[in-house]
């Protein structure tokens, strides 16, 4: 008969405790169960699909920009910053700076020092491994690809063939952790390039890394901060596209659950009017007479008067938008549209034409220019050489400050403040570049007794040099005021036009066209008998003006700091150039006729050549031998004054 074993209350005790026990745990159990699946599960969906879902965004090309004939003036570079994982060389840092040095363009010691390997305790006492060093920025797309290749031929300094199958195994996966200890961030970031450097830098402007906290985050960081790349920032960005990838355990991408996949849409292109040949020859010839008279500042502008194109434009001292920080803040600033100055004689062009278009006066009339000393309203007036009476034609010629006040007191204020404002001046002109500034024209109510007779010899009113060409560009094209044309047309990444060619605007006929030609043939005596006369050009007329003012000095006028330009188009009877020159305080020379006005010529001469345009003039009536020479005697007539107080 069997017999069971007899068991003791103690054992009962410990069953019922390890029971309790069992059910406890597994009640534990179920709860944590039900908190993680029920409770927590939506948080820790997130969580799993945030550690394995990514979403990468994809930034657009930024738009190129080029010339009139296509020529690239600024593009954009996709670019890698290249970064390494020491926690993953082992001990072959120097080999991997060996090989690397010389691809980034950096000193291998340095490289061995950044890919040591480093450690730290976070806050919960953890030890971490540093594993994101970052070695170069902004290194291009071939670069990197050369980069990838030569670490694939990295070596251990192992020899392969005489490894065990077990041995092979261990060194191919250590050598694959050591060729992805560098990488590369996904995103890609670009660069902007210019790659004349400071060629047409005030009009192209420069890039930088938006600061902006409002930034829209699916485009580029990579924003205009000046010049056209700020203007036209909307139409260059372009727009950002995505991709939703799935990584798997090891953080290898899961191709096929990619469920998005947007392409960015490149910028659009921007095609200008300015074209590169003759911007070239406009830097060039400044830079000669930069060294030449050493002035504070140096500008130029070309423009097609028919359309109101800017062909040029080019101001120093420069700086190169490639490093724009590197030059001080006043290089940077574009004095054509931001500077103002009192312009002196090449304003009598705006009396004079208002005066022939109301036909109080004709080329022909005479003024007595009183032997250079005429008093007026207690002023005393002053010309350079003593005149008698001269003829409308001869008081442009002569550039006489005298004659150009009777013609204003003749028009009066109203007439010679409605002339000012018609031909632009003290608005801005609309050219789409920032900064732009109106000049100043005060509104007659602030008009001294004097200003109807100081005004038209340029003084009392400031413009910028845009102002002053499209103006003279105004009597170049038949008395129209064209609005000046920077941006020709837009294409999309595939050259395709965009909203069609920008077209010539008309802001409004200043003067008729018949006043238009009697002040082209005033001008024209200007450069061939008249203060101009270095302006000349072989085989072209040239109708133009020269300027000389007066600056103002700690409330008066120096007789020592100037303001000289010469501005004027050609072939004076078919224009296709008109082009303005202004020098800031040049140190050696003073007057525009013997400053700006050979840099005009040296400039128009080349710009004729480049263009094609064809010979007007038969050789033998082209600027006699030693024209040039003679002609450097002859000054433009500055202004005699007193003291003034005003500022401008």
């Amino acid at each position: 008969m069997n017999s069971f074993p007899v068991v003791s209350p103690s054992q009962y005790r410990r069953l019922a405790a390890l029971t309790a026990l069992l059910i406890a745990a597994f009640a534990g159990l179920g709860y944590r169960l039900v908190d993680l699946q029920v409770v927590q599960h939506d948080r820790l969906a997130d969580l799993v699909s945030s550690e394995r879902q990514r979403t990468l965004v994809r930034p657009p090309l930024r738009g190129a920009i080029y010339d009139a004939r296509r020529n690239v003036l600024a593009t954009s570079l996709f670019v890698k910053t290249v970064f390494a994982d020491p926690s993953q060389m082992g001990a072959h840092q120097a080999a991997i700076a060996r090989l690397l040095a010389p691809l980034l363009r950096l000193d291998e010691s340095r490289l061995v020092e950044l890919m040591q390997p480093r450690a730290w305790v976070d806050a919960q006492g953890e030890r971490k491994e540093l594993r994101y060093v970052v070695l170069k920025k902004k290194v291009p797309l071939e670069e990197w690809q050369k980069i990838r290749t030569v670490m694939q031929e990295l070596s251990l300094g192992v020899d392969e063939s005489k490894l065990t199958r077990s041995e092979l195994r261990k060194y191919l996966a250590e050598k694959r952790r050591v060729v992805n200890s560098i990488g590369a961030d996904s995103v890609d970031d670009q660069v902007r390039v210019y790659p004349n450097g400071p060629l047409a830098a005030h009009v192209l402007g420069f890039t930088g890394v938006s600061d902006s906290t409002n930034r829209n985050p699916w485009s580029s960081d990579l924003v205009g901060k000046d010049g056209l790349e700020l203007t036209l920032d909307s139409i260059l960005i372009g727009a950002g596209g995505w991709q939703r990838i799935l990584r798997d355990v090891r953080g290898a991408e899961l191709v096929a659950h990619r469920d998005q996949d947007v392409a960015p849409r490149a910028g659009l292109n921007v095609v200008l009017t300015i074209d590169a040949g003759l911007q070239a020859i406009v830097e060039s010839e400044l830079a000669e007479a930069w060294a030449k008279h050493t002035p504070n500042s140096l500008s130029a502008v070309m423009v097609r008067p028919a359309t109101g194109e800017i062909l040029a434009l080019a101001s120093l001292p420069g700086f190169d938008p490639n490093t724009p920080g590197d030059a001080p803040a006043d290089s940077r600033r574009n004095r054509v549209i931001c500077d103002l100055a009192e312009p002196g004689s090449t304003f009598k062009i705006v009396v004079v034409s208002g005066a022939l278009n109301e036909g109080l006066v004709s080329l022909e009339d005479v003024f007595d220019c009183e032997n250079g000393r005429f008093r007026f309203h207690g002023l005393t007036l002053g010309d350079h050489h003593p005149n008698g009476v001269l003829t409308v034609m001869s008081i442009i010629a002569k550039s006489s400050n005298i004659g150009a006040a009777k013609i204003g007191i003749r028009m009066g204020v109203a007439l010679l403040y409605h002339y000012m404002r018609s031909f632009g001046f003290g608005d801005r002109t609309g050219v789409l570049l920032p900064g732009e500034v109106r000049g100043k024209v005060y509104p007659t109510n602030e008009w001294s007794k004097i200003s109807v007779a100081w005004i038209p010899m340029g003084h009392e009113v400031a413009v910028t040099p845009l102002q002053m060409v499209m103006a003279m560009s105004a009597v170049a094209n038949g008395g129209r005021l064209m609005r000046p044309l920077l941006v020709d047309h837009v294409e999309d990444e595939h050259g395709g036009l965009v909203g069609g060619r920008a077209q010539p605007v008309l802001v409004r006929q200043v003067i008729s066209e018949t006043t238009a030609l009697k002040m082209t043939q005033a001008l024209k005596t200007a450069v061939l008998t008249g203060t101009g006369k270095q302006a000349q050009l072989d085989y072209y007329p040239v109708a133009g003006k020269t300027g000389t003012a007066q600056k103002i000095k700690d409330g008066v006028y120096s007789h020592s700091a100037y303001f000289a330009s010469f501005i004027g188009f050609f072939p004076a009877d078919d224009p296709q150039v008109c082009l303005v020159v202004v020098m800031d305080e040049p140190k050696k020379g003073s007057y525009g006729g013997e400053t700006a006005a050979p840099v005009f010529q040296k400039i128009a001469t080349r710009a004729a050549g480049y263009l094609g345009i064809p010979p007007v003039l038969p050789p033998g009536e082209t600027r006699p031998p030693g024209a040039e020479s003679s002609a450097a005697k002859v000054a433009a007539a500055p202004l005699t004054a007193p003291s003034a107080k005003r500022t401008l």
